[in-house]
């Protein structure tokens, strides 16, 4: 039975790993994770913020200025919110590459180019095996165009490209108008990869206080259906790998995915609900899924499920939508 997988040109034992997230932030529990099977081990995000506020503090000790800045920068959370600063961030990964024999891929997060090129060259001196830019952006500006915000991402894209030889995956939001044609600029701009998608955390509203409330809820399986739609509309169109992220708590669901087009599967909320050994109990059903079904390799089934098979990908969308809207009875 092999379930070995490609993903970002690394070649992987299998297509599981956990996305990013704070499992990172305890040693013991990247080694369990390792343990439980985990193909690779993604580093939680490096915050454009962060590199804000790291630059501006280094500019008042230079400048001895006084804090004028502090009503641009409140809206930042402080400094010790966040689990590791930038030096700590790369340390991080120095210690957990010699910790286990799996990739380590960190993460950058943010919008704009800033610092995010000697932070992503930091990141390759410090040993990372490729890089994810996981691009959370919400265009709330109705004078910014959708070609401008497709911009910021390639501009990110491109720039981190030139700097770095590391492998790079971007890590998109589905709100774009025509996302297959946005994802193939990521690709012809050397992505070597593309993940699908980014949870975007909405916030609540408290009518009492009046205030806004950050409220996090772990994904379900049902958030998996708008990965799989796009997974098997970007197989075969892109060359890049193409990872699944958001949506996978279950064997079923990575099956799923690989069935969609995806070369790798990420998984965070089952993880964090579950603990580490989750994986283990995935990989497992994995197997015997396969072994019931007949399939010897994920190659096998990678992409059966896509649009590519179908003679008329628009016409099956419509019909699709056609015979949803006709299930429901009264």
């Amino acid at each position: 039975m092999n379930t070995e997988t490609k993903y970002l040109g690394l070649r992987l034992k299998n297509p599981l790993m956990p996305g990013a997230s704070p499992l990172v932030d305890d040693l013991d529990t990247v080694r369990k994770l390792e343990d439980a099977g985990a193909s690779a081990i993604v580093m939680h995000s490096l915050f454009e913020e962060q590199a804000i506020q790291d630059q501006w503090s280094s500019f008042k000790l230079s400048e001895g200025m006084s804090d004028s800045f502090s009503e641009a920068t409140s809206f930042f959370p402080k400094q010790e919110d966040y689990q590791l600063g930038p030096d700590q961030y790369f340390e991080r990964i120095r210690t957990i590459k010699e910790a286990v024999d799996v990739p380590v891929i960190a993460s950058l997060n943010g919008t704009r180019i800033g610092g995010w090129i000697d932070y992503a060259r930091n990141i390759e001196r410090a040993g990372a095996d490729a890089l994810e830019l996981n691009i959370y952006y919400v265009a709330t500006d109705p004078a910014e165009s959708a070609d401008e915000v497709e911009s910021r991402t390639l501009d990110v894209l491109r720039a981190v490209r030139a700097s770095v030889q590391l492998p790079i995956a971007v890590k998109l939001s589905p709100y774009f108008s025509s996302l297959a044609h946005f994802a193939s600029q990521i690709d012809s701009l050397g992505a070597n990869g593309i993940i699908v998608f980014n949870r975007f955390y909405q916030p609540d509203i408290d009518p009492d206080a009046l205030e806004t409330v950050s409220k996090l809820e772990l994904s379900t399986s049902s958030e998996l259906r708008l990965r799989l739609r796009w997974l098997g509309v970007l197989f075969g169109t892109v060359k890049c790998s193409l990872a699944c992220s958001g949506g996978v708590h279950r064997a079923v669901d990575a099956i799923k995915a690989i069935m969609a087009g995806a070369d790798a599967v990420q998984c965070v909320s089952s993880l964090l609900h579950f603990g580490p050994g989750h994986l283990r109990m995935m990989l497992e059903s994995m197997h015997h899924w396969m072994v019931e079904h007949e399939y010897e390799s994920l190659d096998q089934m990678r992409g059966s499920m896509s649009l590519r098979h179908c003679p008329d990908p628009a016409a099956y969308e419509r019909a699709n939508y056609l015979k949803v809207l006709q299930i429901w009875k009264v």
